[in-house]
């Protein structure tokens, strides 16, 4: 039966009300305390969602340097089982973001390509880099930052420019494969190589010459229609730039002090060329120009020649003969920058025909040697001295 408020005495009222009030109250609090415990469920919930990316981030972004044991580097670095960071692995699995290897005790994580294209063309036809930039290659990157897509853009149209108008060949293939992290493009054309052509043309002593040759810049075997910037430029811009051709194989990784030549056994024909970016660099195409200009001026205005280059097996460098090999083309320079990283020693002759001999036949040009351990320099001294 319902209550009639209006026949209760006023004291019996007013306890009704005061005891209504108090359930209210009592009502208040507890949704202020449901309220408050759905905020903290929703708090560590994000916390929880934001860690797991955050390891999840981790391994995609490492999963390349440690395939085998990126599950120990990871645990290692969020001071969690593995068990756990396997859990991370599986989702990425099941995500298609990695793929597995092997069984349990061997096995081992990649990052699984988001885009694998390869496509062949025949260089007798009227190819033009920039169409088939635009018209095969520049949608397989997707929604990369615009800085990126200016190092391919520039990158990808030298290289196969390069292909069209020098390696005298029939045929070019390009493969691309895009994953989470990076973008690697390979070019394989089947002519001259590259090394081989430069060599020729130029009456070098051999193929490894010709590297010392390209890495110094401005070196074209076509002045006429080219500048001989394009190779130089490119490998300076990438993360990794590789060349094969012949038996010689040649890498600049951006990182890294020390250009890599290998000689092989095996002969291969023709040159193939290998760059790989991470898809979000900061690098931009105007700040590696900037770093090889001097002052005002934004011209190819500066290079740094590693000396190493110079050596051929265990030969030291103690000639003049040497020394001219490394001077050749230097003077197109206003700052040329002898890099000595990895040169033990050099003799009086060659440090004299390079920082004397040299420097006075070219005072407008500003001659600086880096990395040079005590007993280079004491020979550079000893000449500047003379």
């Amino acid at each position: 039966m319902a209550a009639c408020y209006s026949c209760l005495s006023l004291p019996a009222y007013q306890v009704v009300m005061h005891r209504l009030t108090i359930i209210q109250l009592r009502l208040t609090i507890t949704d202020s305390k449901v309220d408050k415990a759905r905020a903290e469920i929703i708090f560590l919930m994000t916390r929880v969602r934001s860690r797991g990316e955050k390891i999840r981030g981790f391994i995609i972004n490492n999963v390349e340097k440690h395939p085998t044991d990126v599950a120990k580097v990871t645990a290692d670095k969020f001071d969690i089982t593995r068990q756990a960071v396997n859990k991370h692995l599986k989702k990425l699995v099941d995500e298609h973001a990695l793929t597995q290897h092997g069984n349990t005790r061997n096995r081992s994580y990649k990052l699984h390509p988001l885009v694998e294209w390869q496509k062949s063309y025949l260089l007798a036809d009227a190819l033009a880099e920039d169409v088939v930039w635009r018209q095969d290659v520049v949608a397989l990157f997707g929604q990369i930052p615009e800085n990126v897509l200016d190092i391919w853009h520039y990158g990808f149209t030298e290289m196969f420019n390069n292909a069209i108008d020098h390696s005298e060949g029939a045929a070019l293939t390009i493969q691309l494969k895009k994953t989470a992290t990076s973008t690697q493009l390979a070019l394989y054309d089947d002519g001259i190589g590259i090394f081989k052509k430069i060599q020729a043309e130029l009456d070098l002593l051999d193929e490894r010459h010709a590297i010392l040759e390209l890495a110094k810049g401005k070196l074209t075997t076509d002045p006429d229609n080219h500048t001989g910037e394009g190779i130089f430029f490119t490998s300076r811009m990438f993360d990794d730039f590789e060349i094969l051709s012949g038996d010689t194989y040649f890498s600049h990784k951006f990182d890294e002090k020390e250009d890599w030549i290998l000689e092989r056994d095996k002969f291969s024909s023709g040159t193939s060329v290998w760059m790989k970016l991470n898809n979000h660099t900061s690098r931009t195409t105007r700040k590696v120009f900037d770093k090889f200009s001097t002052d005002d001026d934004f011209g190819f205005t500066k290079t740094v020649v590693p000396v190493r280059l110079a050596q051929y097996g265990d030969d030291k460098l103690v000639s003049r003969s040497q020394a001219k090999r490394l001077l050749a083309r230097v003077d197109r320079f206003k700052t040329v920058v002898f890099d000595f990283q990895g040169v033990d020693t050099i003799g009086i002759a060659f440090a004299d025909e390079v920082f004397r001999v040299f420097a006075l036949k070219h005072p407008e040009i500003e001659i600086i040697s880096i990395k040079t351990n005590s007993a280079v320099s004491r020979v550079i001294h000893r000449v500047l001295s003379t």
